[in-house]
């Protein structure tokens, strides 16, 4: 039977529109058109400008052919045409692919061709390896696609002309769209995400636009934001497409502050000319803030508020940035999750704790956004609810409106990641008794050891608290005795001369026997674009080489 709430009562355009953040931009340009959207270098446009310059850019795409799932890929630092494209793309309901600079040119071709990408916008910076990717994009694919050149006007050493399209004169050449539309149907693809490859195994991330709305908004409240902030790039835009942040500045009328490298004195330097209020980074983007020289970090006096993610990170670089006084907040999450999903939500008594209990605190990966319908860590083969006493380890996983669609092309590794009914994100974690929730390690990077479960991450935070450590990664090694034993990598700080003896006494200090590592190795980390260390390859070469002091 028809409920009397069913008849004529239909959505219609006056009382229901998609959820899209690109609904943001057109906003912000009708109501702070004149205030400052972006500032690059030399570079200033306003929020009017932005929209324009993004409409122009979806109009030349449409031109190119581009519409409702045709992909986009983009090989751009965070330059104003990274923020453009962002806007431009989506619009159009296309779907945005933003490729890790860092990445070679066969993986590079891989992911242009498993999305099918019809057109790619290039930095020239980055010439030489998309040429590469192009020609094997051709050569073992046979894929075509047009190529659109970026002349960044902050980067002197432009390399060739890839294409027959240069960006500014494609913008000059068509006439903004009357409006920056968005999808008719919100669960329609806004990006696919490729995973950073920590595991070896990237997979084609597919999002929504229902997500990415609800998660943009989600960044301003958990972090309550106020309106007008200037947000520094730090993070890359092309890791799960800036963790939503393009549209959270945009939502609130803010100013991006565009940064070509990740360099401390280079963040240092914005932040002070610029009065920047809000950045996101990897732990190891902090370490780099707390290891600055004290000179880099003079004149900076307005308050910095921080959002550390990618890992889970050290106590040390947590106490490090309290002392700086920035005020640093704790997010946990995936690409499959948009980025951040969950928050270490500071509470009003925690500021009476020790500056050691509040670093425990903050340091944990917290709650579900307010958006996301679920979180809790659950027996992953049972799937049942695991006791919140802080000791029991099970998986974290998530459900709700801030999930991934799905993985491109991957059905058994969709199906795989959504099993009964939750998202299962690989990450091993203890719920505390106040229910947020503590991660142990990821479920391949737990050392088995005589039979006793060992922490990875424990055991790197023992060698974080050495002064000399700058960066840290432990891994298990086969061991015939104990079957594995943990071995650490270690680079330190310049200048330091701490020797493995010195690094293993100390960490006796703060570890049970059976935890402290075996061996230290120093050499460099490998590491991907976004600071996330790639412990695949640690473990390759554990099994496969002997550790040196």
């Amino acid at each position: 039977m028809t409920s009397i709430y069913e008849q004529h009562l239909d959505r219609n355009p006056a009382n229901f529109a998609a959820l899209s953040p690109v609904s943001f931009v057109e906003r912000s340009a009708e109501v702070f058109g004149d205030l400052p959207a972006v500032v690059h270098g030399q570079r200033r446009y306003t929020w009017a400008q932005v929209r324009e310059r993004s409409a122009r850019l979806a109009a030349a795409l449409r031109a190119l052919g581009i519409g409702r799932g045709s992909t986009v890929s983009v090989m751009l630092p965070n330059t104003p045409e990274m923020v453009e494209a962002h806007y431009a793309v989506p619009a159009l309901n296309a779907v945005l692919n933003t490729l890790n600079t860092r990445l070679d040119a066969p993986l590079l071709a891989w992911q242009m061709n498993h999305c099918e990408a019809e057109v790619l916008i290039t930095d020239r910076e980055f010439a030489p390896l998309m040429k590469d990717a192009l020609q094997r994009l051709r050569n073992e694919h046979g894929r075509e696609v047009v190529v659109i050149d970026v002349s960044d006007s902050e980067y002197a050493g432009l390399g060739d002309l890839l294409g027959t399209h240069e960006y500014e004169a494609m913008l000059q050449s068509h006439a903004p769209l009357a409006r920056l539309d968005g999808p008719a149907d919100e669960w329609d693809a806004i990006a696919v995400s490729y995973t950073s490859g920590t595991t070896g195994d990237p997979k084609g991330v597919v999002t929504h636009h229902r997500g990415a709305y609800l998660n943009a908004v989600c960044n301003a409240s958990t972090w309550t934001m106020p309106h007008f902030p200037k947000y520094l790039w730090t993070l890359p835009m092309f890791h799960c497409n800036g963790w939503c942040f393009p549209w959270t500045v945009a939502m609130l009328g803010g100013t991006h502050v565009c940064l070509r490298k990740v360099e401390a004195k280079a963040i240092l330097d914005a932040m002070r000319e610029h009065g920047v209020d809000h950045y996101c980074a990897a732990p190891i983007v902090h370490n780099l803030l707390v290891n600055a020289p004290a000179e880099q970090r003079a004149g900076i006096t307005q308050k910095v508020r921080g959002m550390v993610a990618g890992a889970a990170p050290p106590a040390s670089m947590i106490e490090g940035m309290a002392k700086l006084g920035f005020d640093i907040t704790h997010v946990y999450g995936l690409t499959e999750v948009y980025g951040p999903a969950a928050v270490a939500v500071k509470r009003g008594a925690w500021a009476g704790e020790t500056l050691s209990e509040q670093t425990r605190l903050n340091g944990r990966q917290g709650v579900r956004y307010m958006l996301q319908e679920g979180m809790t860590v659950l027996d992953s083969e049972t799937m049942a609810e695991l006791p919140a006493d802080g000791q029991t380890m099970g998986e974290i996983m998530f459900r709700g409106n801030i999930v991934m669609k799905g993985y491109l092309k991957n059905p058994a590794s969709t199906d795989k990641a959504f099993a009964g009914g939750w998202f299962h994100t690989g990450d091993l974690a203890v719920m505390e008794p106040d229910r947020y929730v503590k991660i142990k390690d990821r479920s391949k990077d737990i050392i088995i050891s005589g039979g006793e479960n060992i922490s990875s991450i424990e055991v790197e935070d023992a060698l974080y608290r050495h002064a000399d450590v700058l960066a840290c990664a432990v891994v298990a090694r086969p061991d015939p005795k104990w079957g594995e034993t943990p071995v650490a990598y270690v680079e330190l700080k310049p200048g330091s001369k701490a020797t493995a003896t010195d690094l293993i006494a100390h960490c006796k200090t703060l570890l049970a026997g059976y935890k402290v590592p075996r061996e230290i190795r120093f050499e460099a980390i490998p590491k991907t674009s976004t600071g996330k260390i790639q412990k695949f390859q640690l473990r390759e070469r554990a099994k496969s080489s002997n550790a040196i002091e």
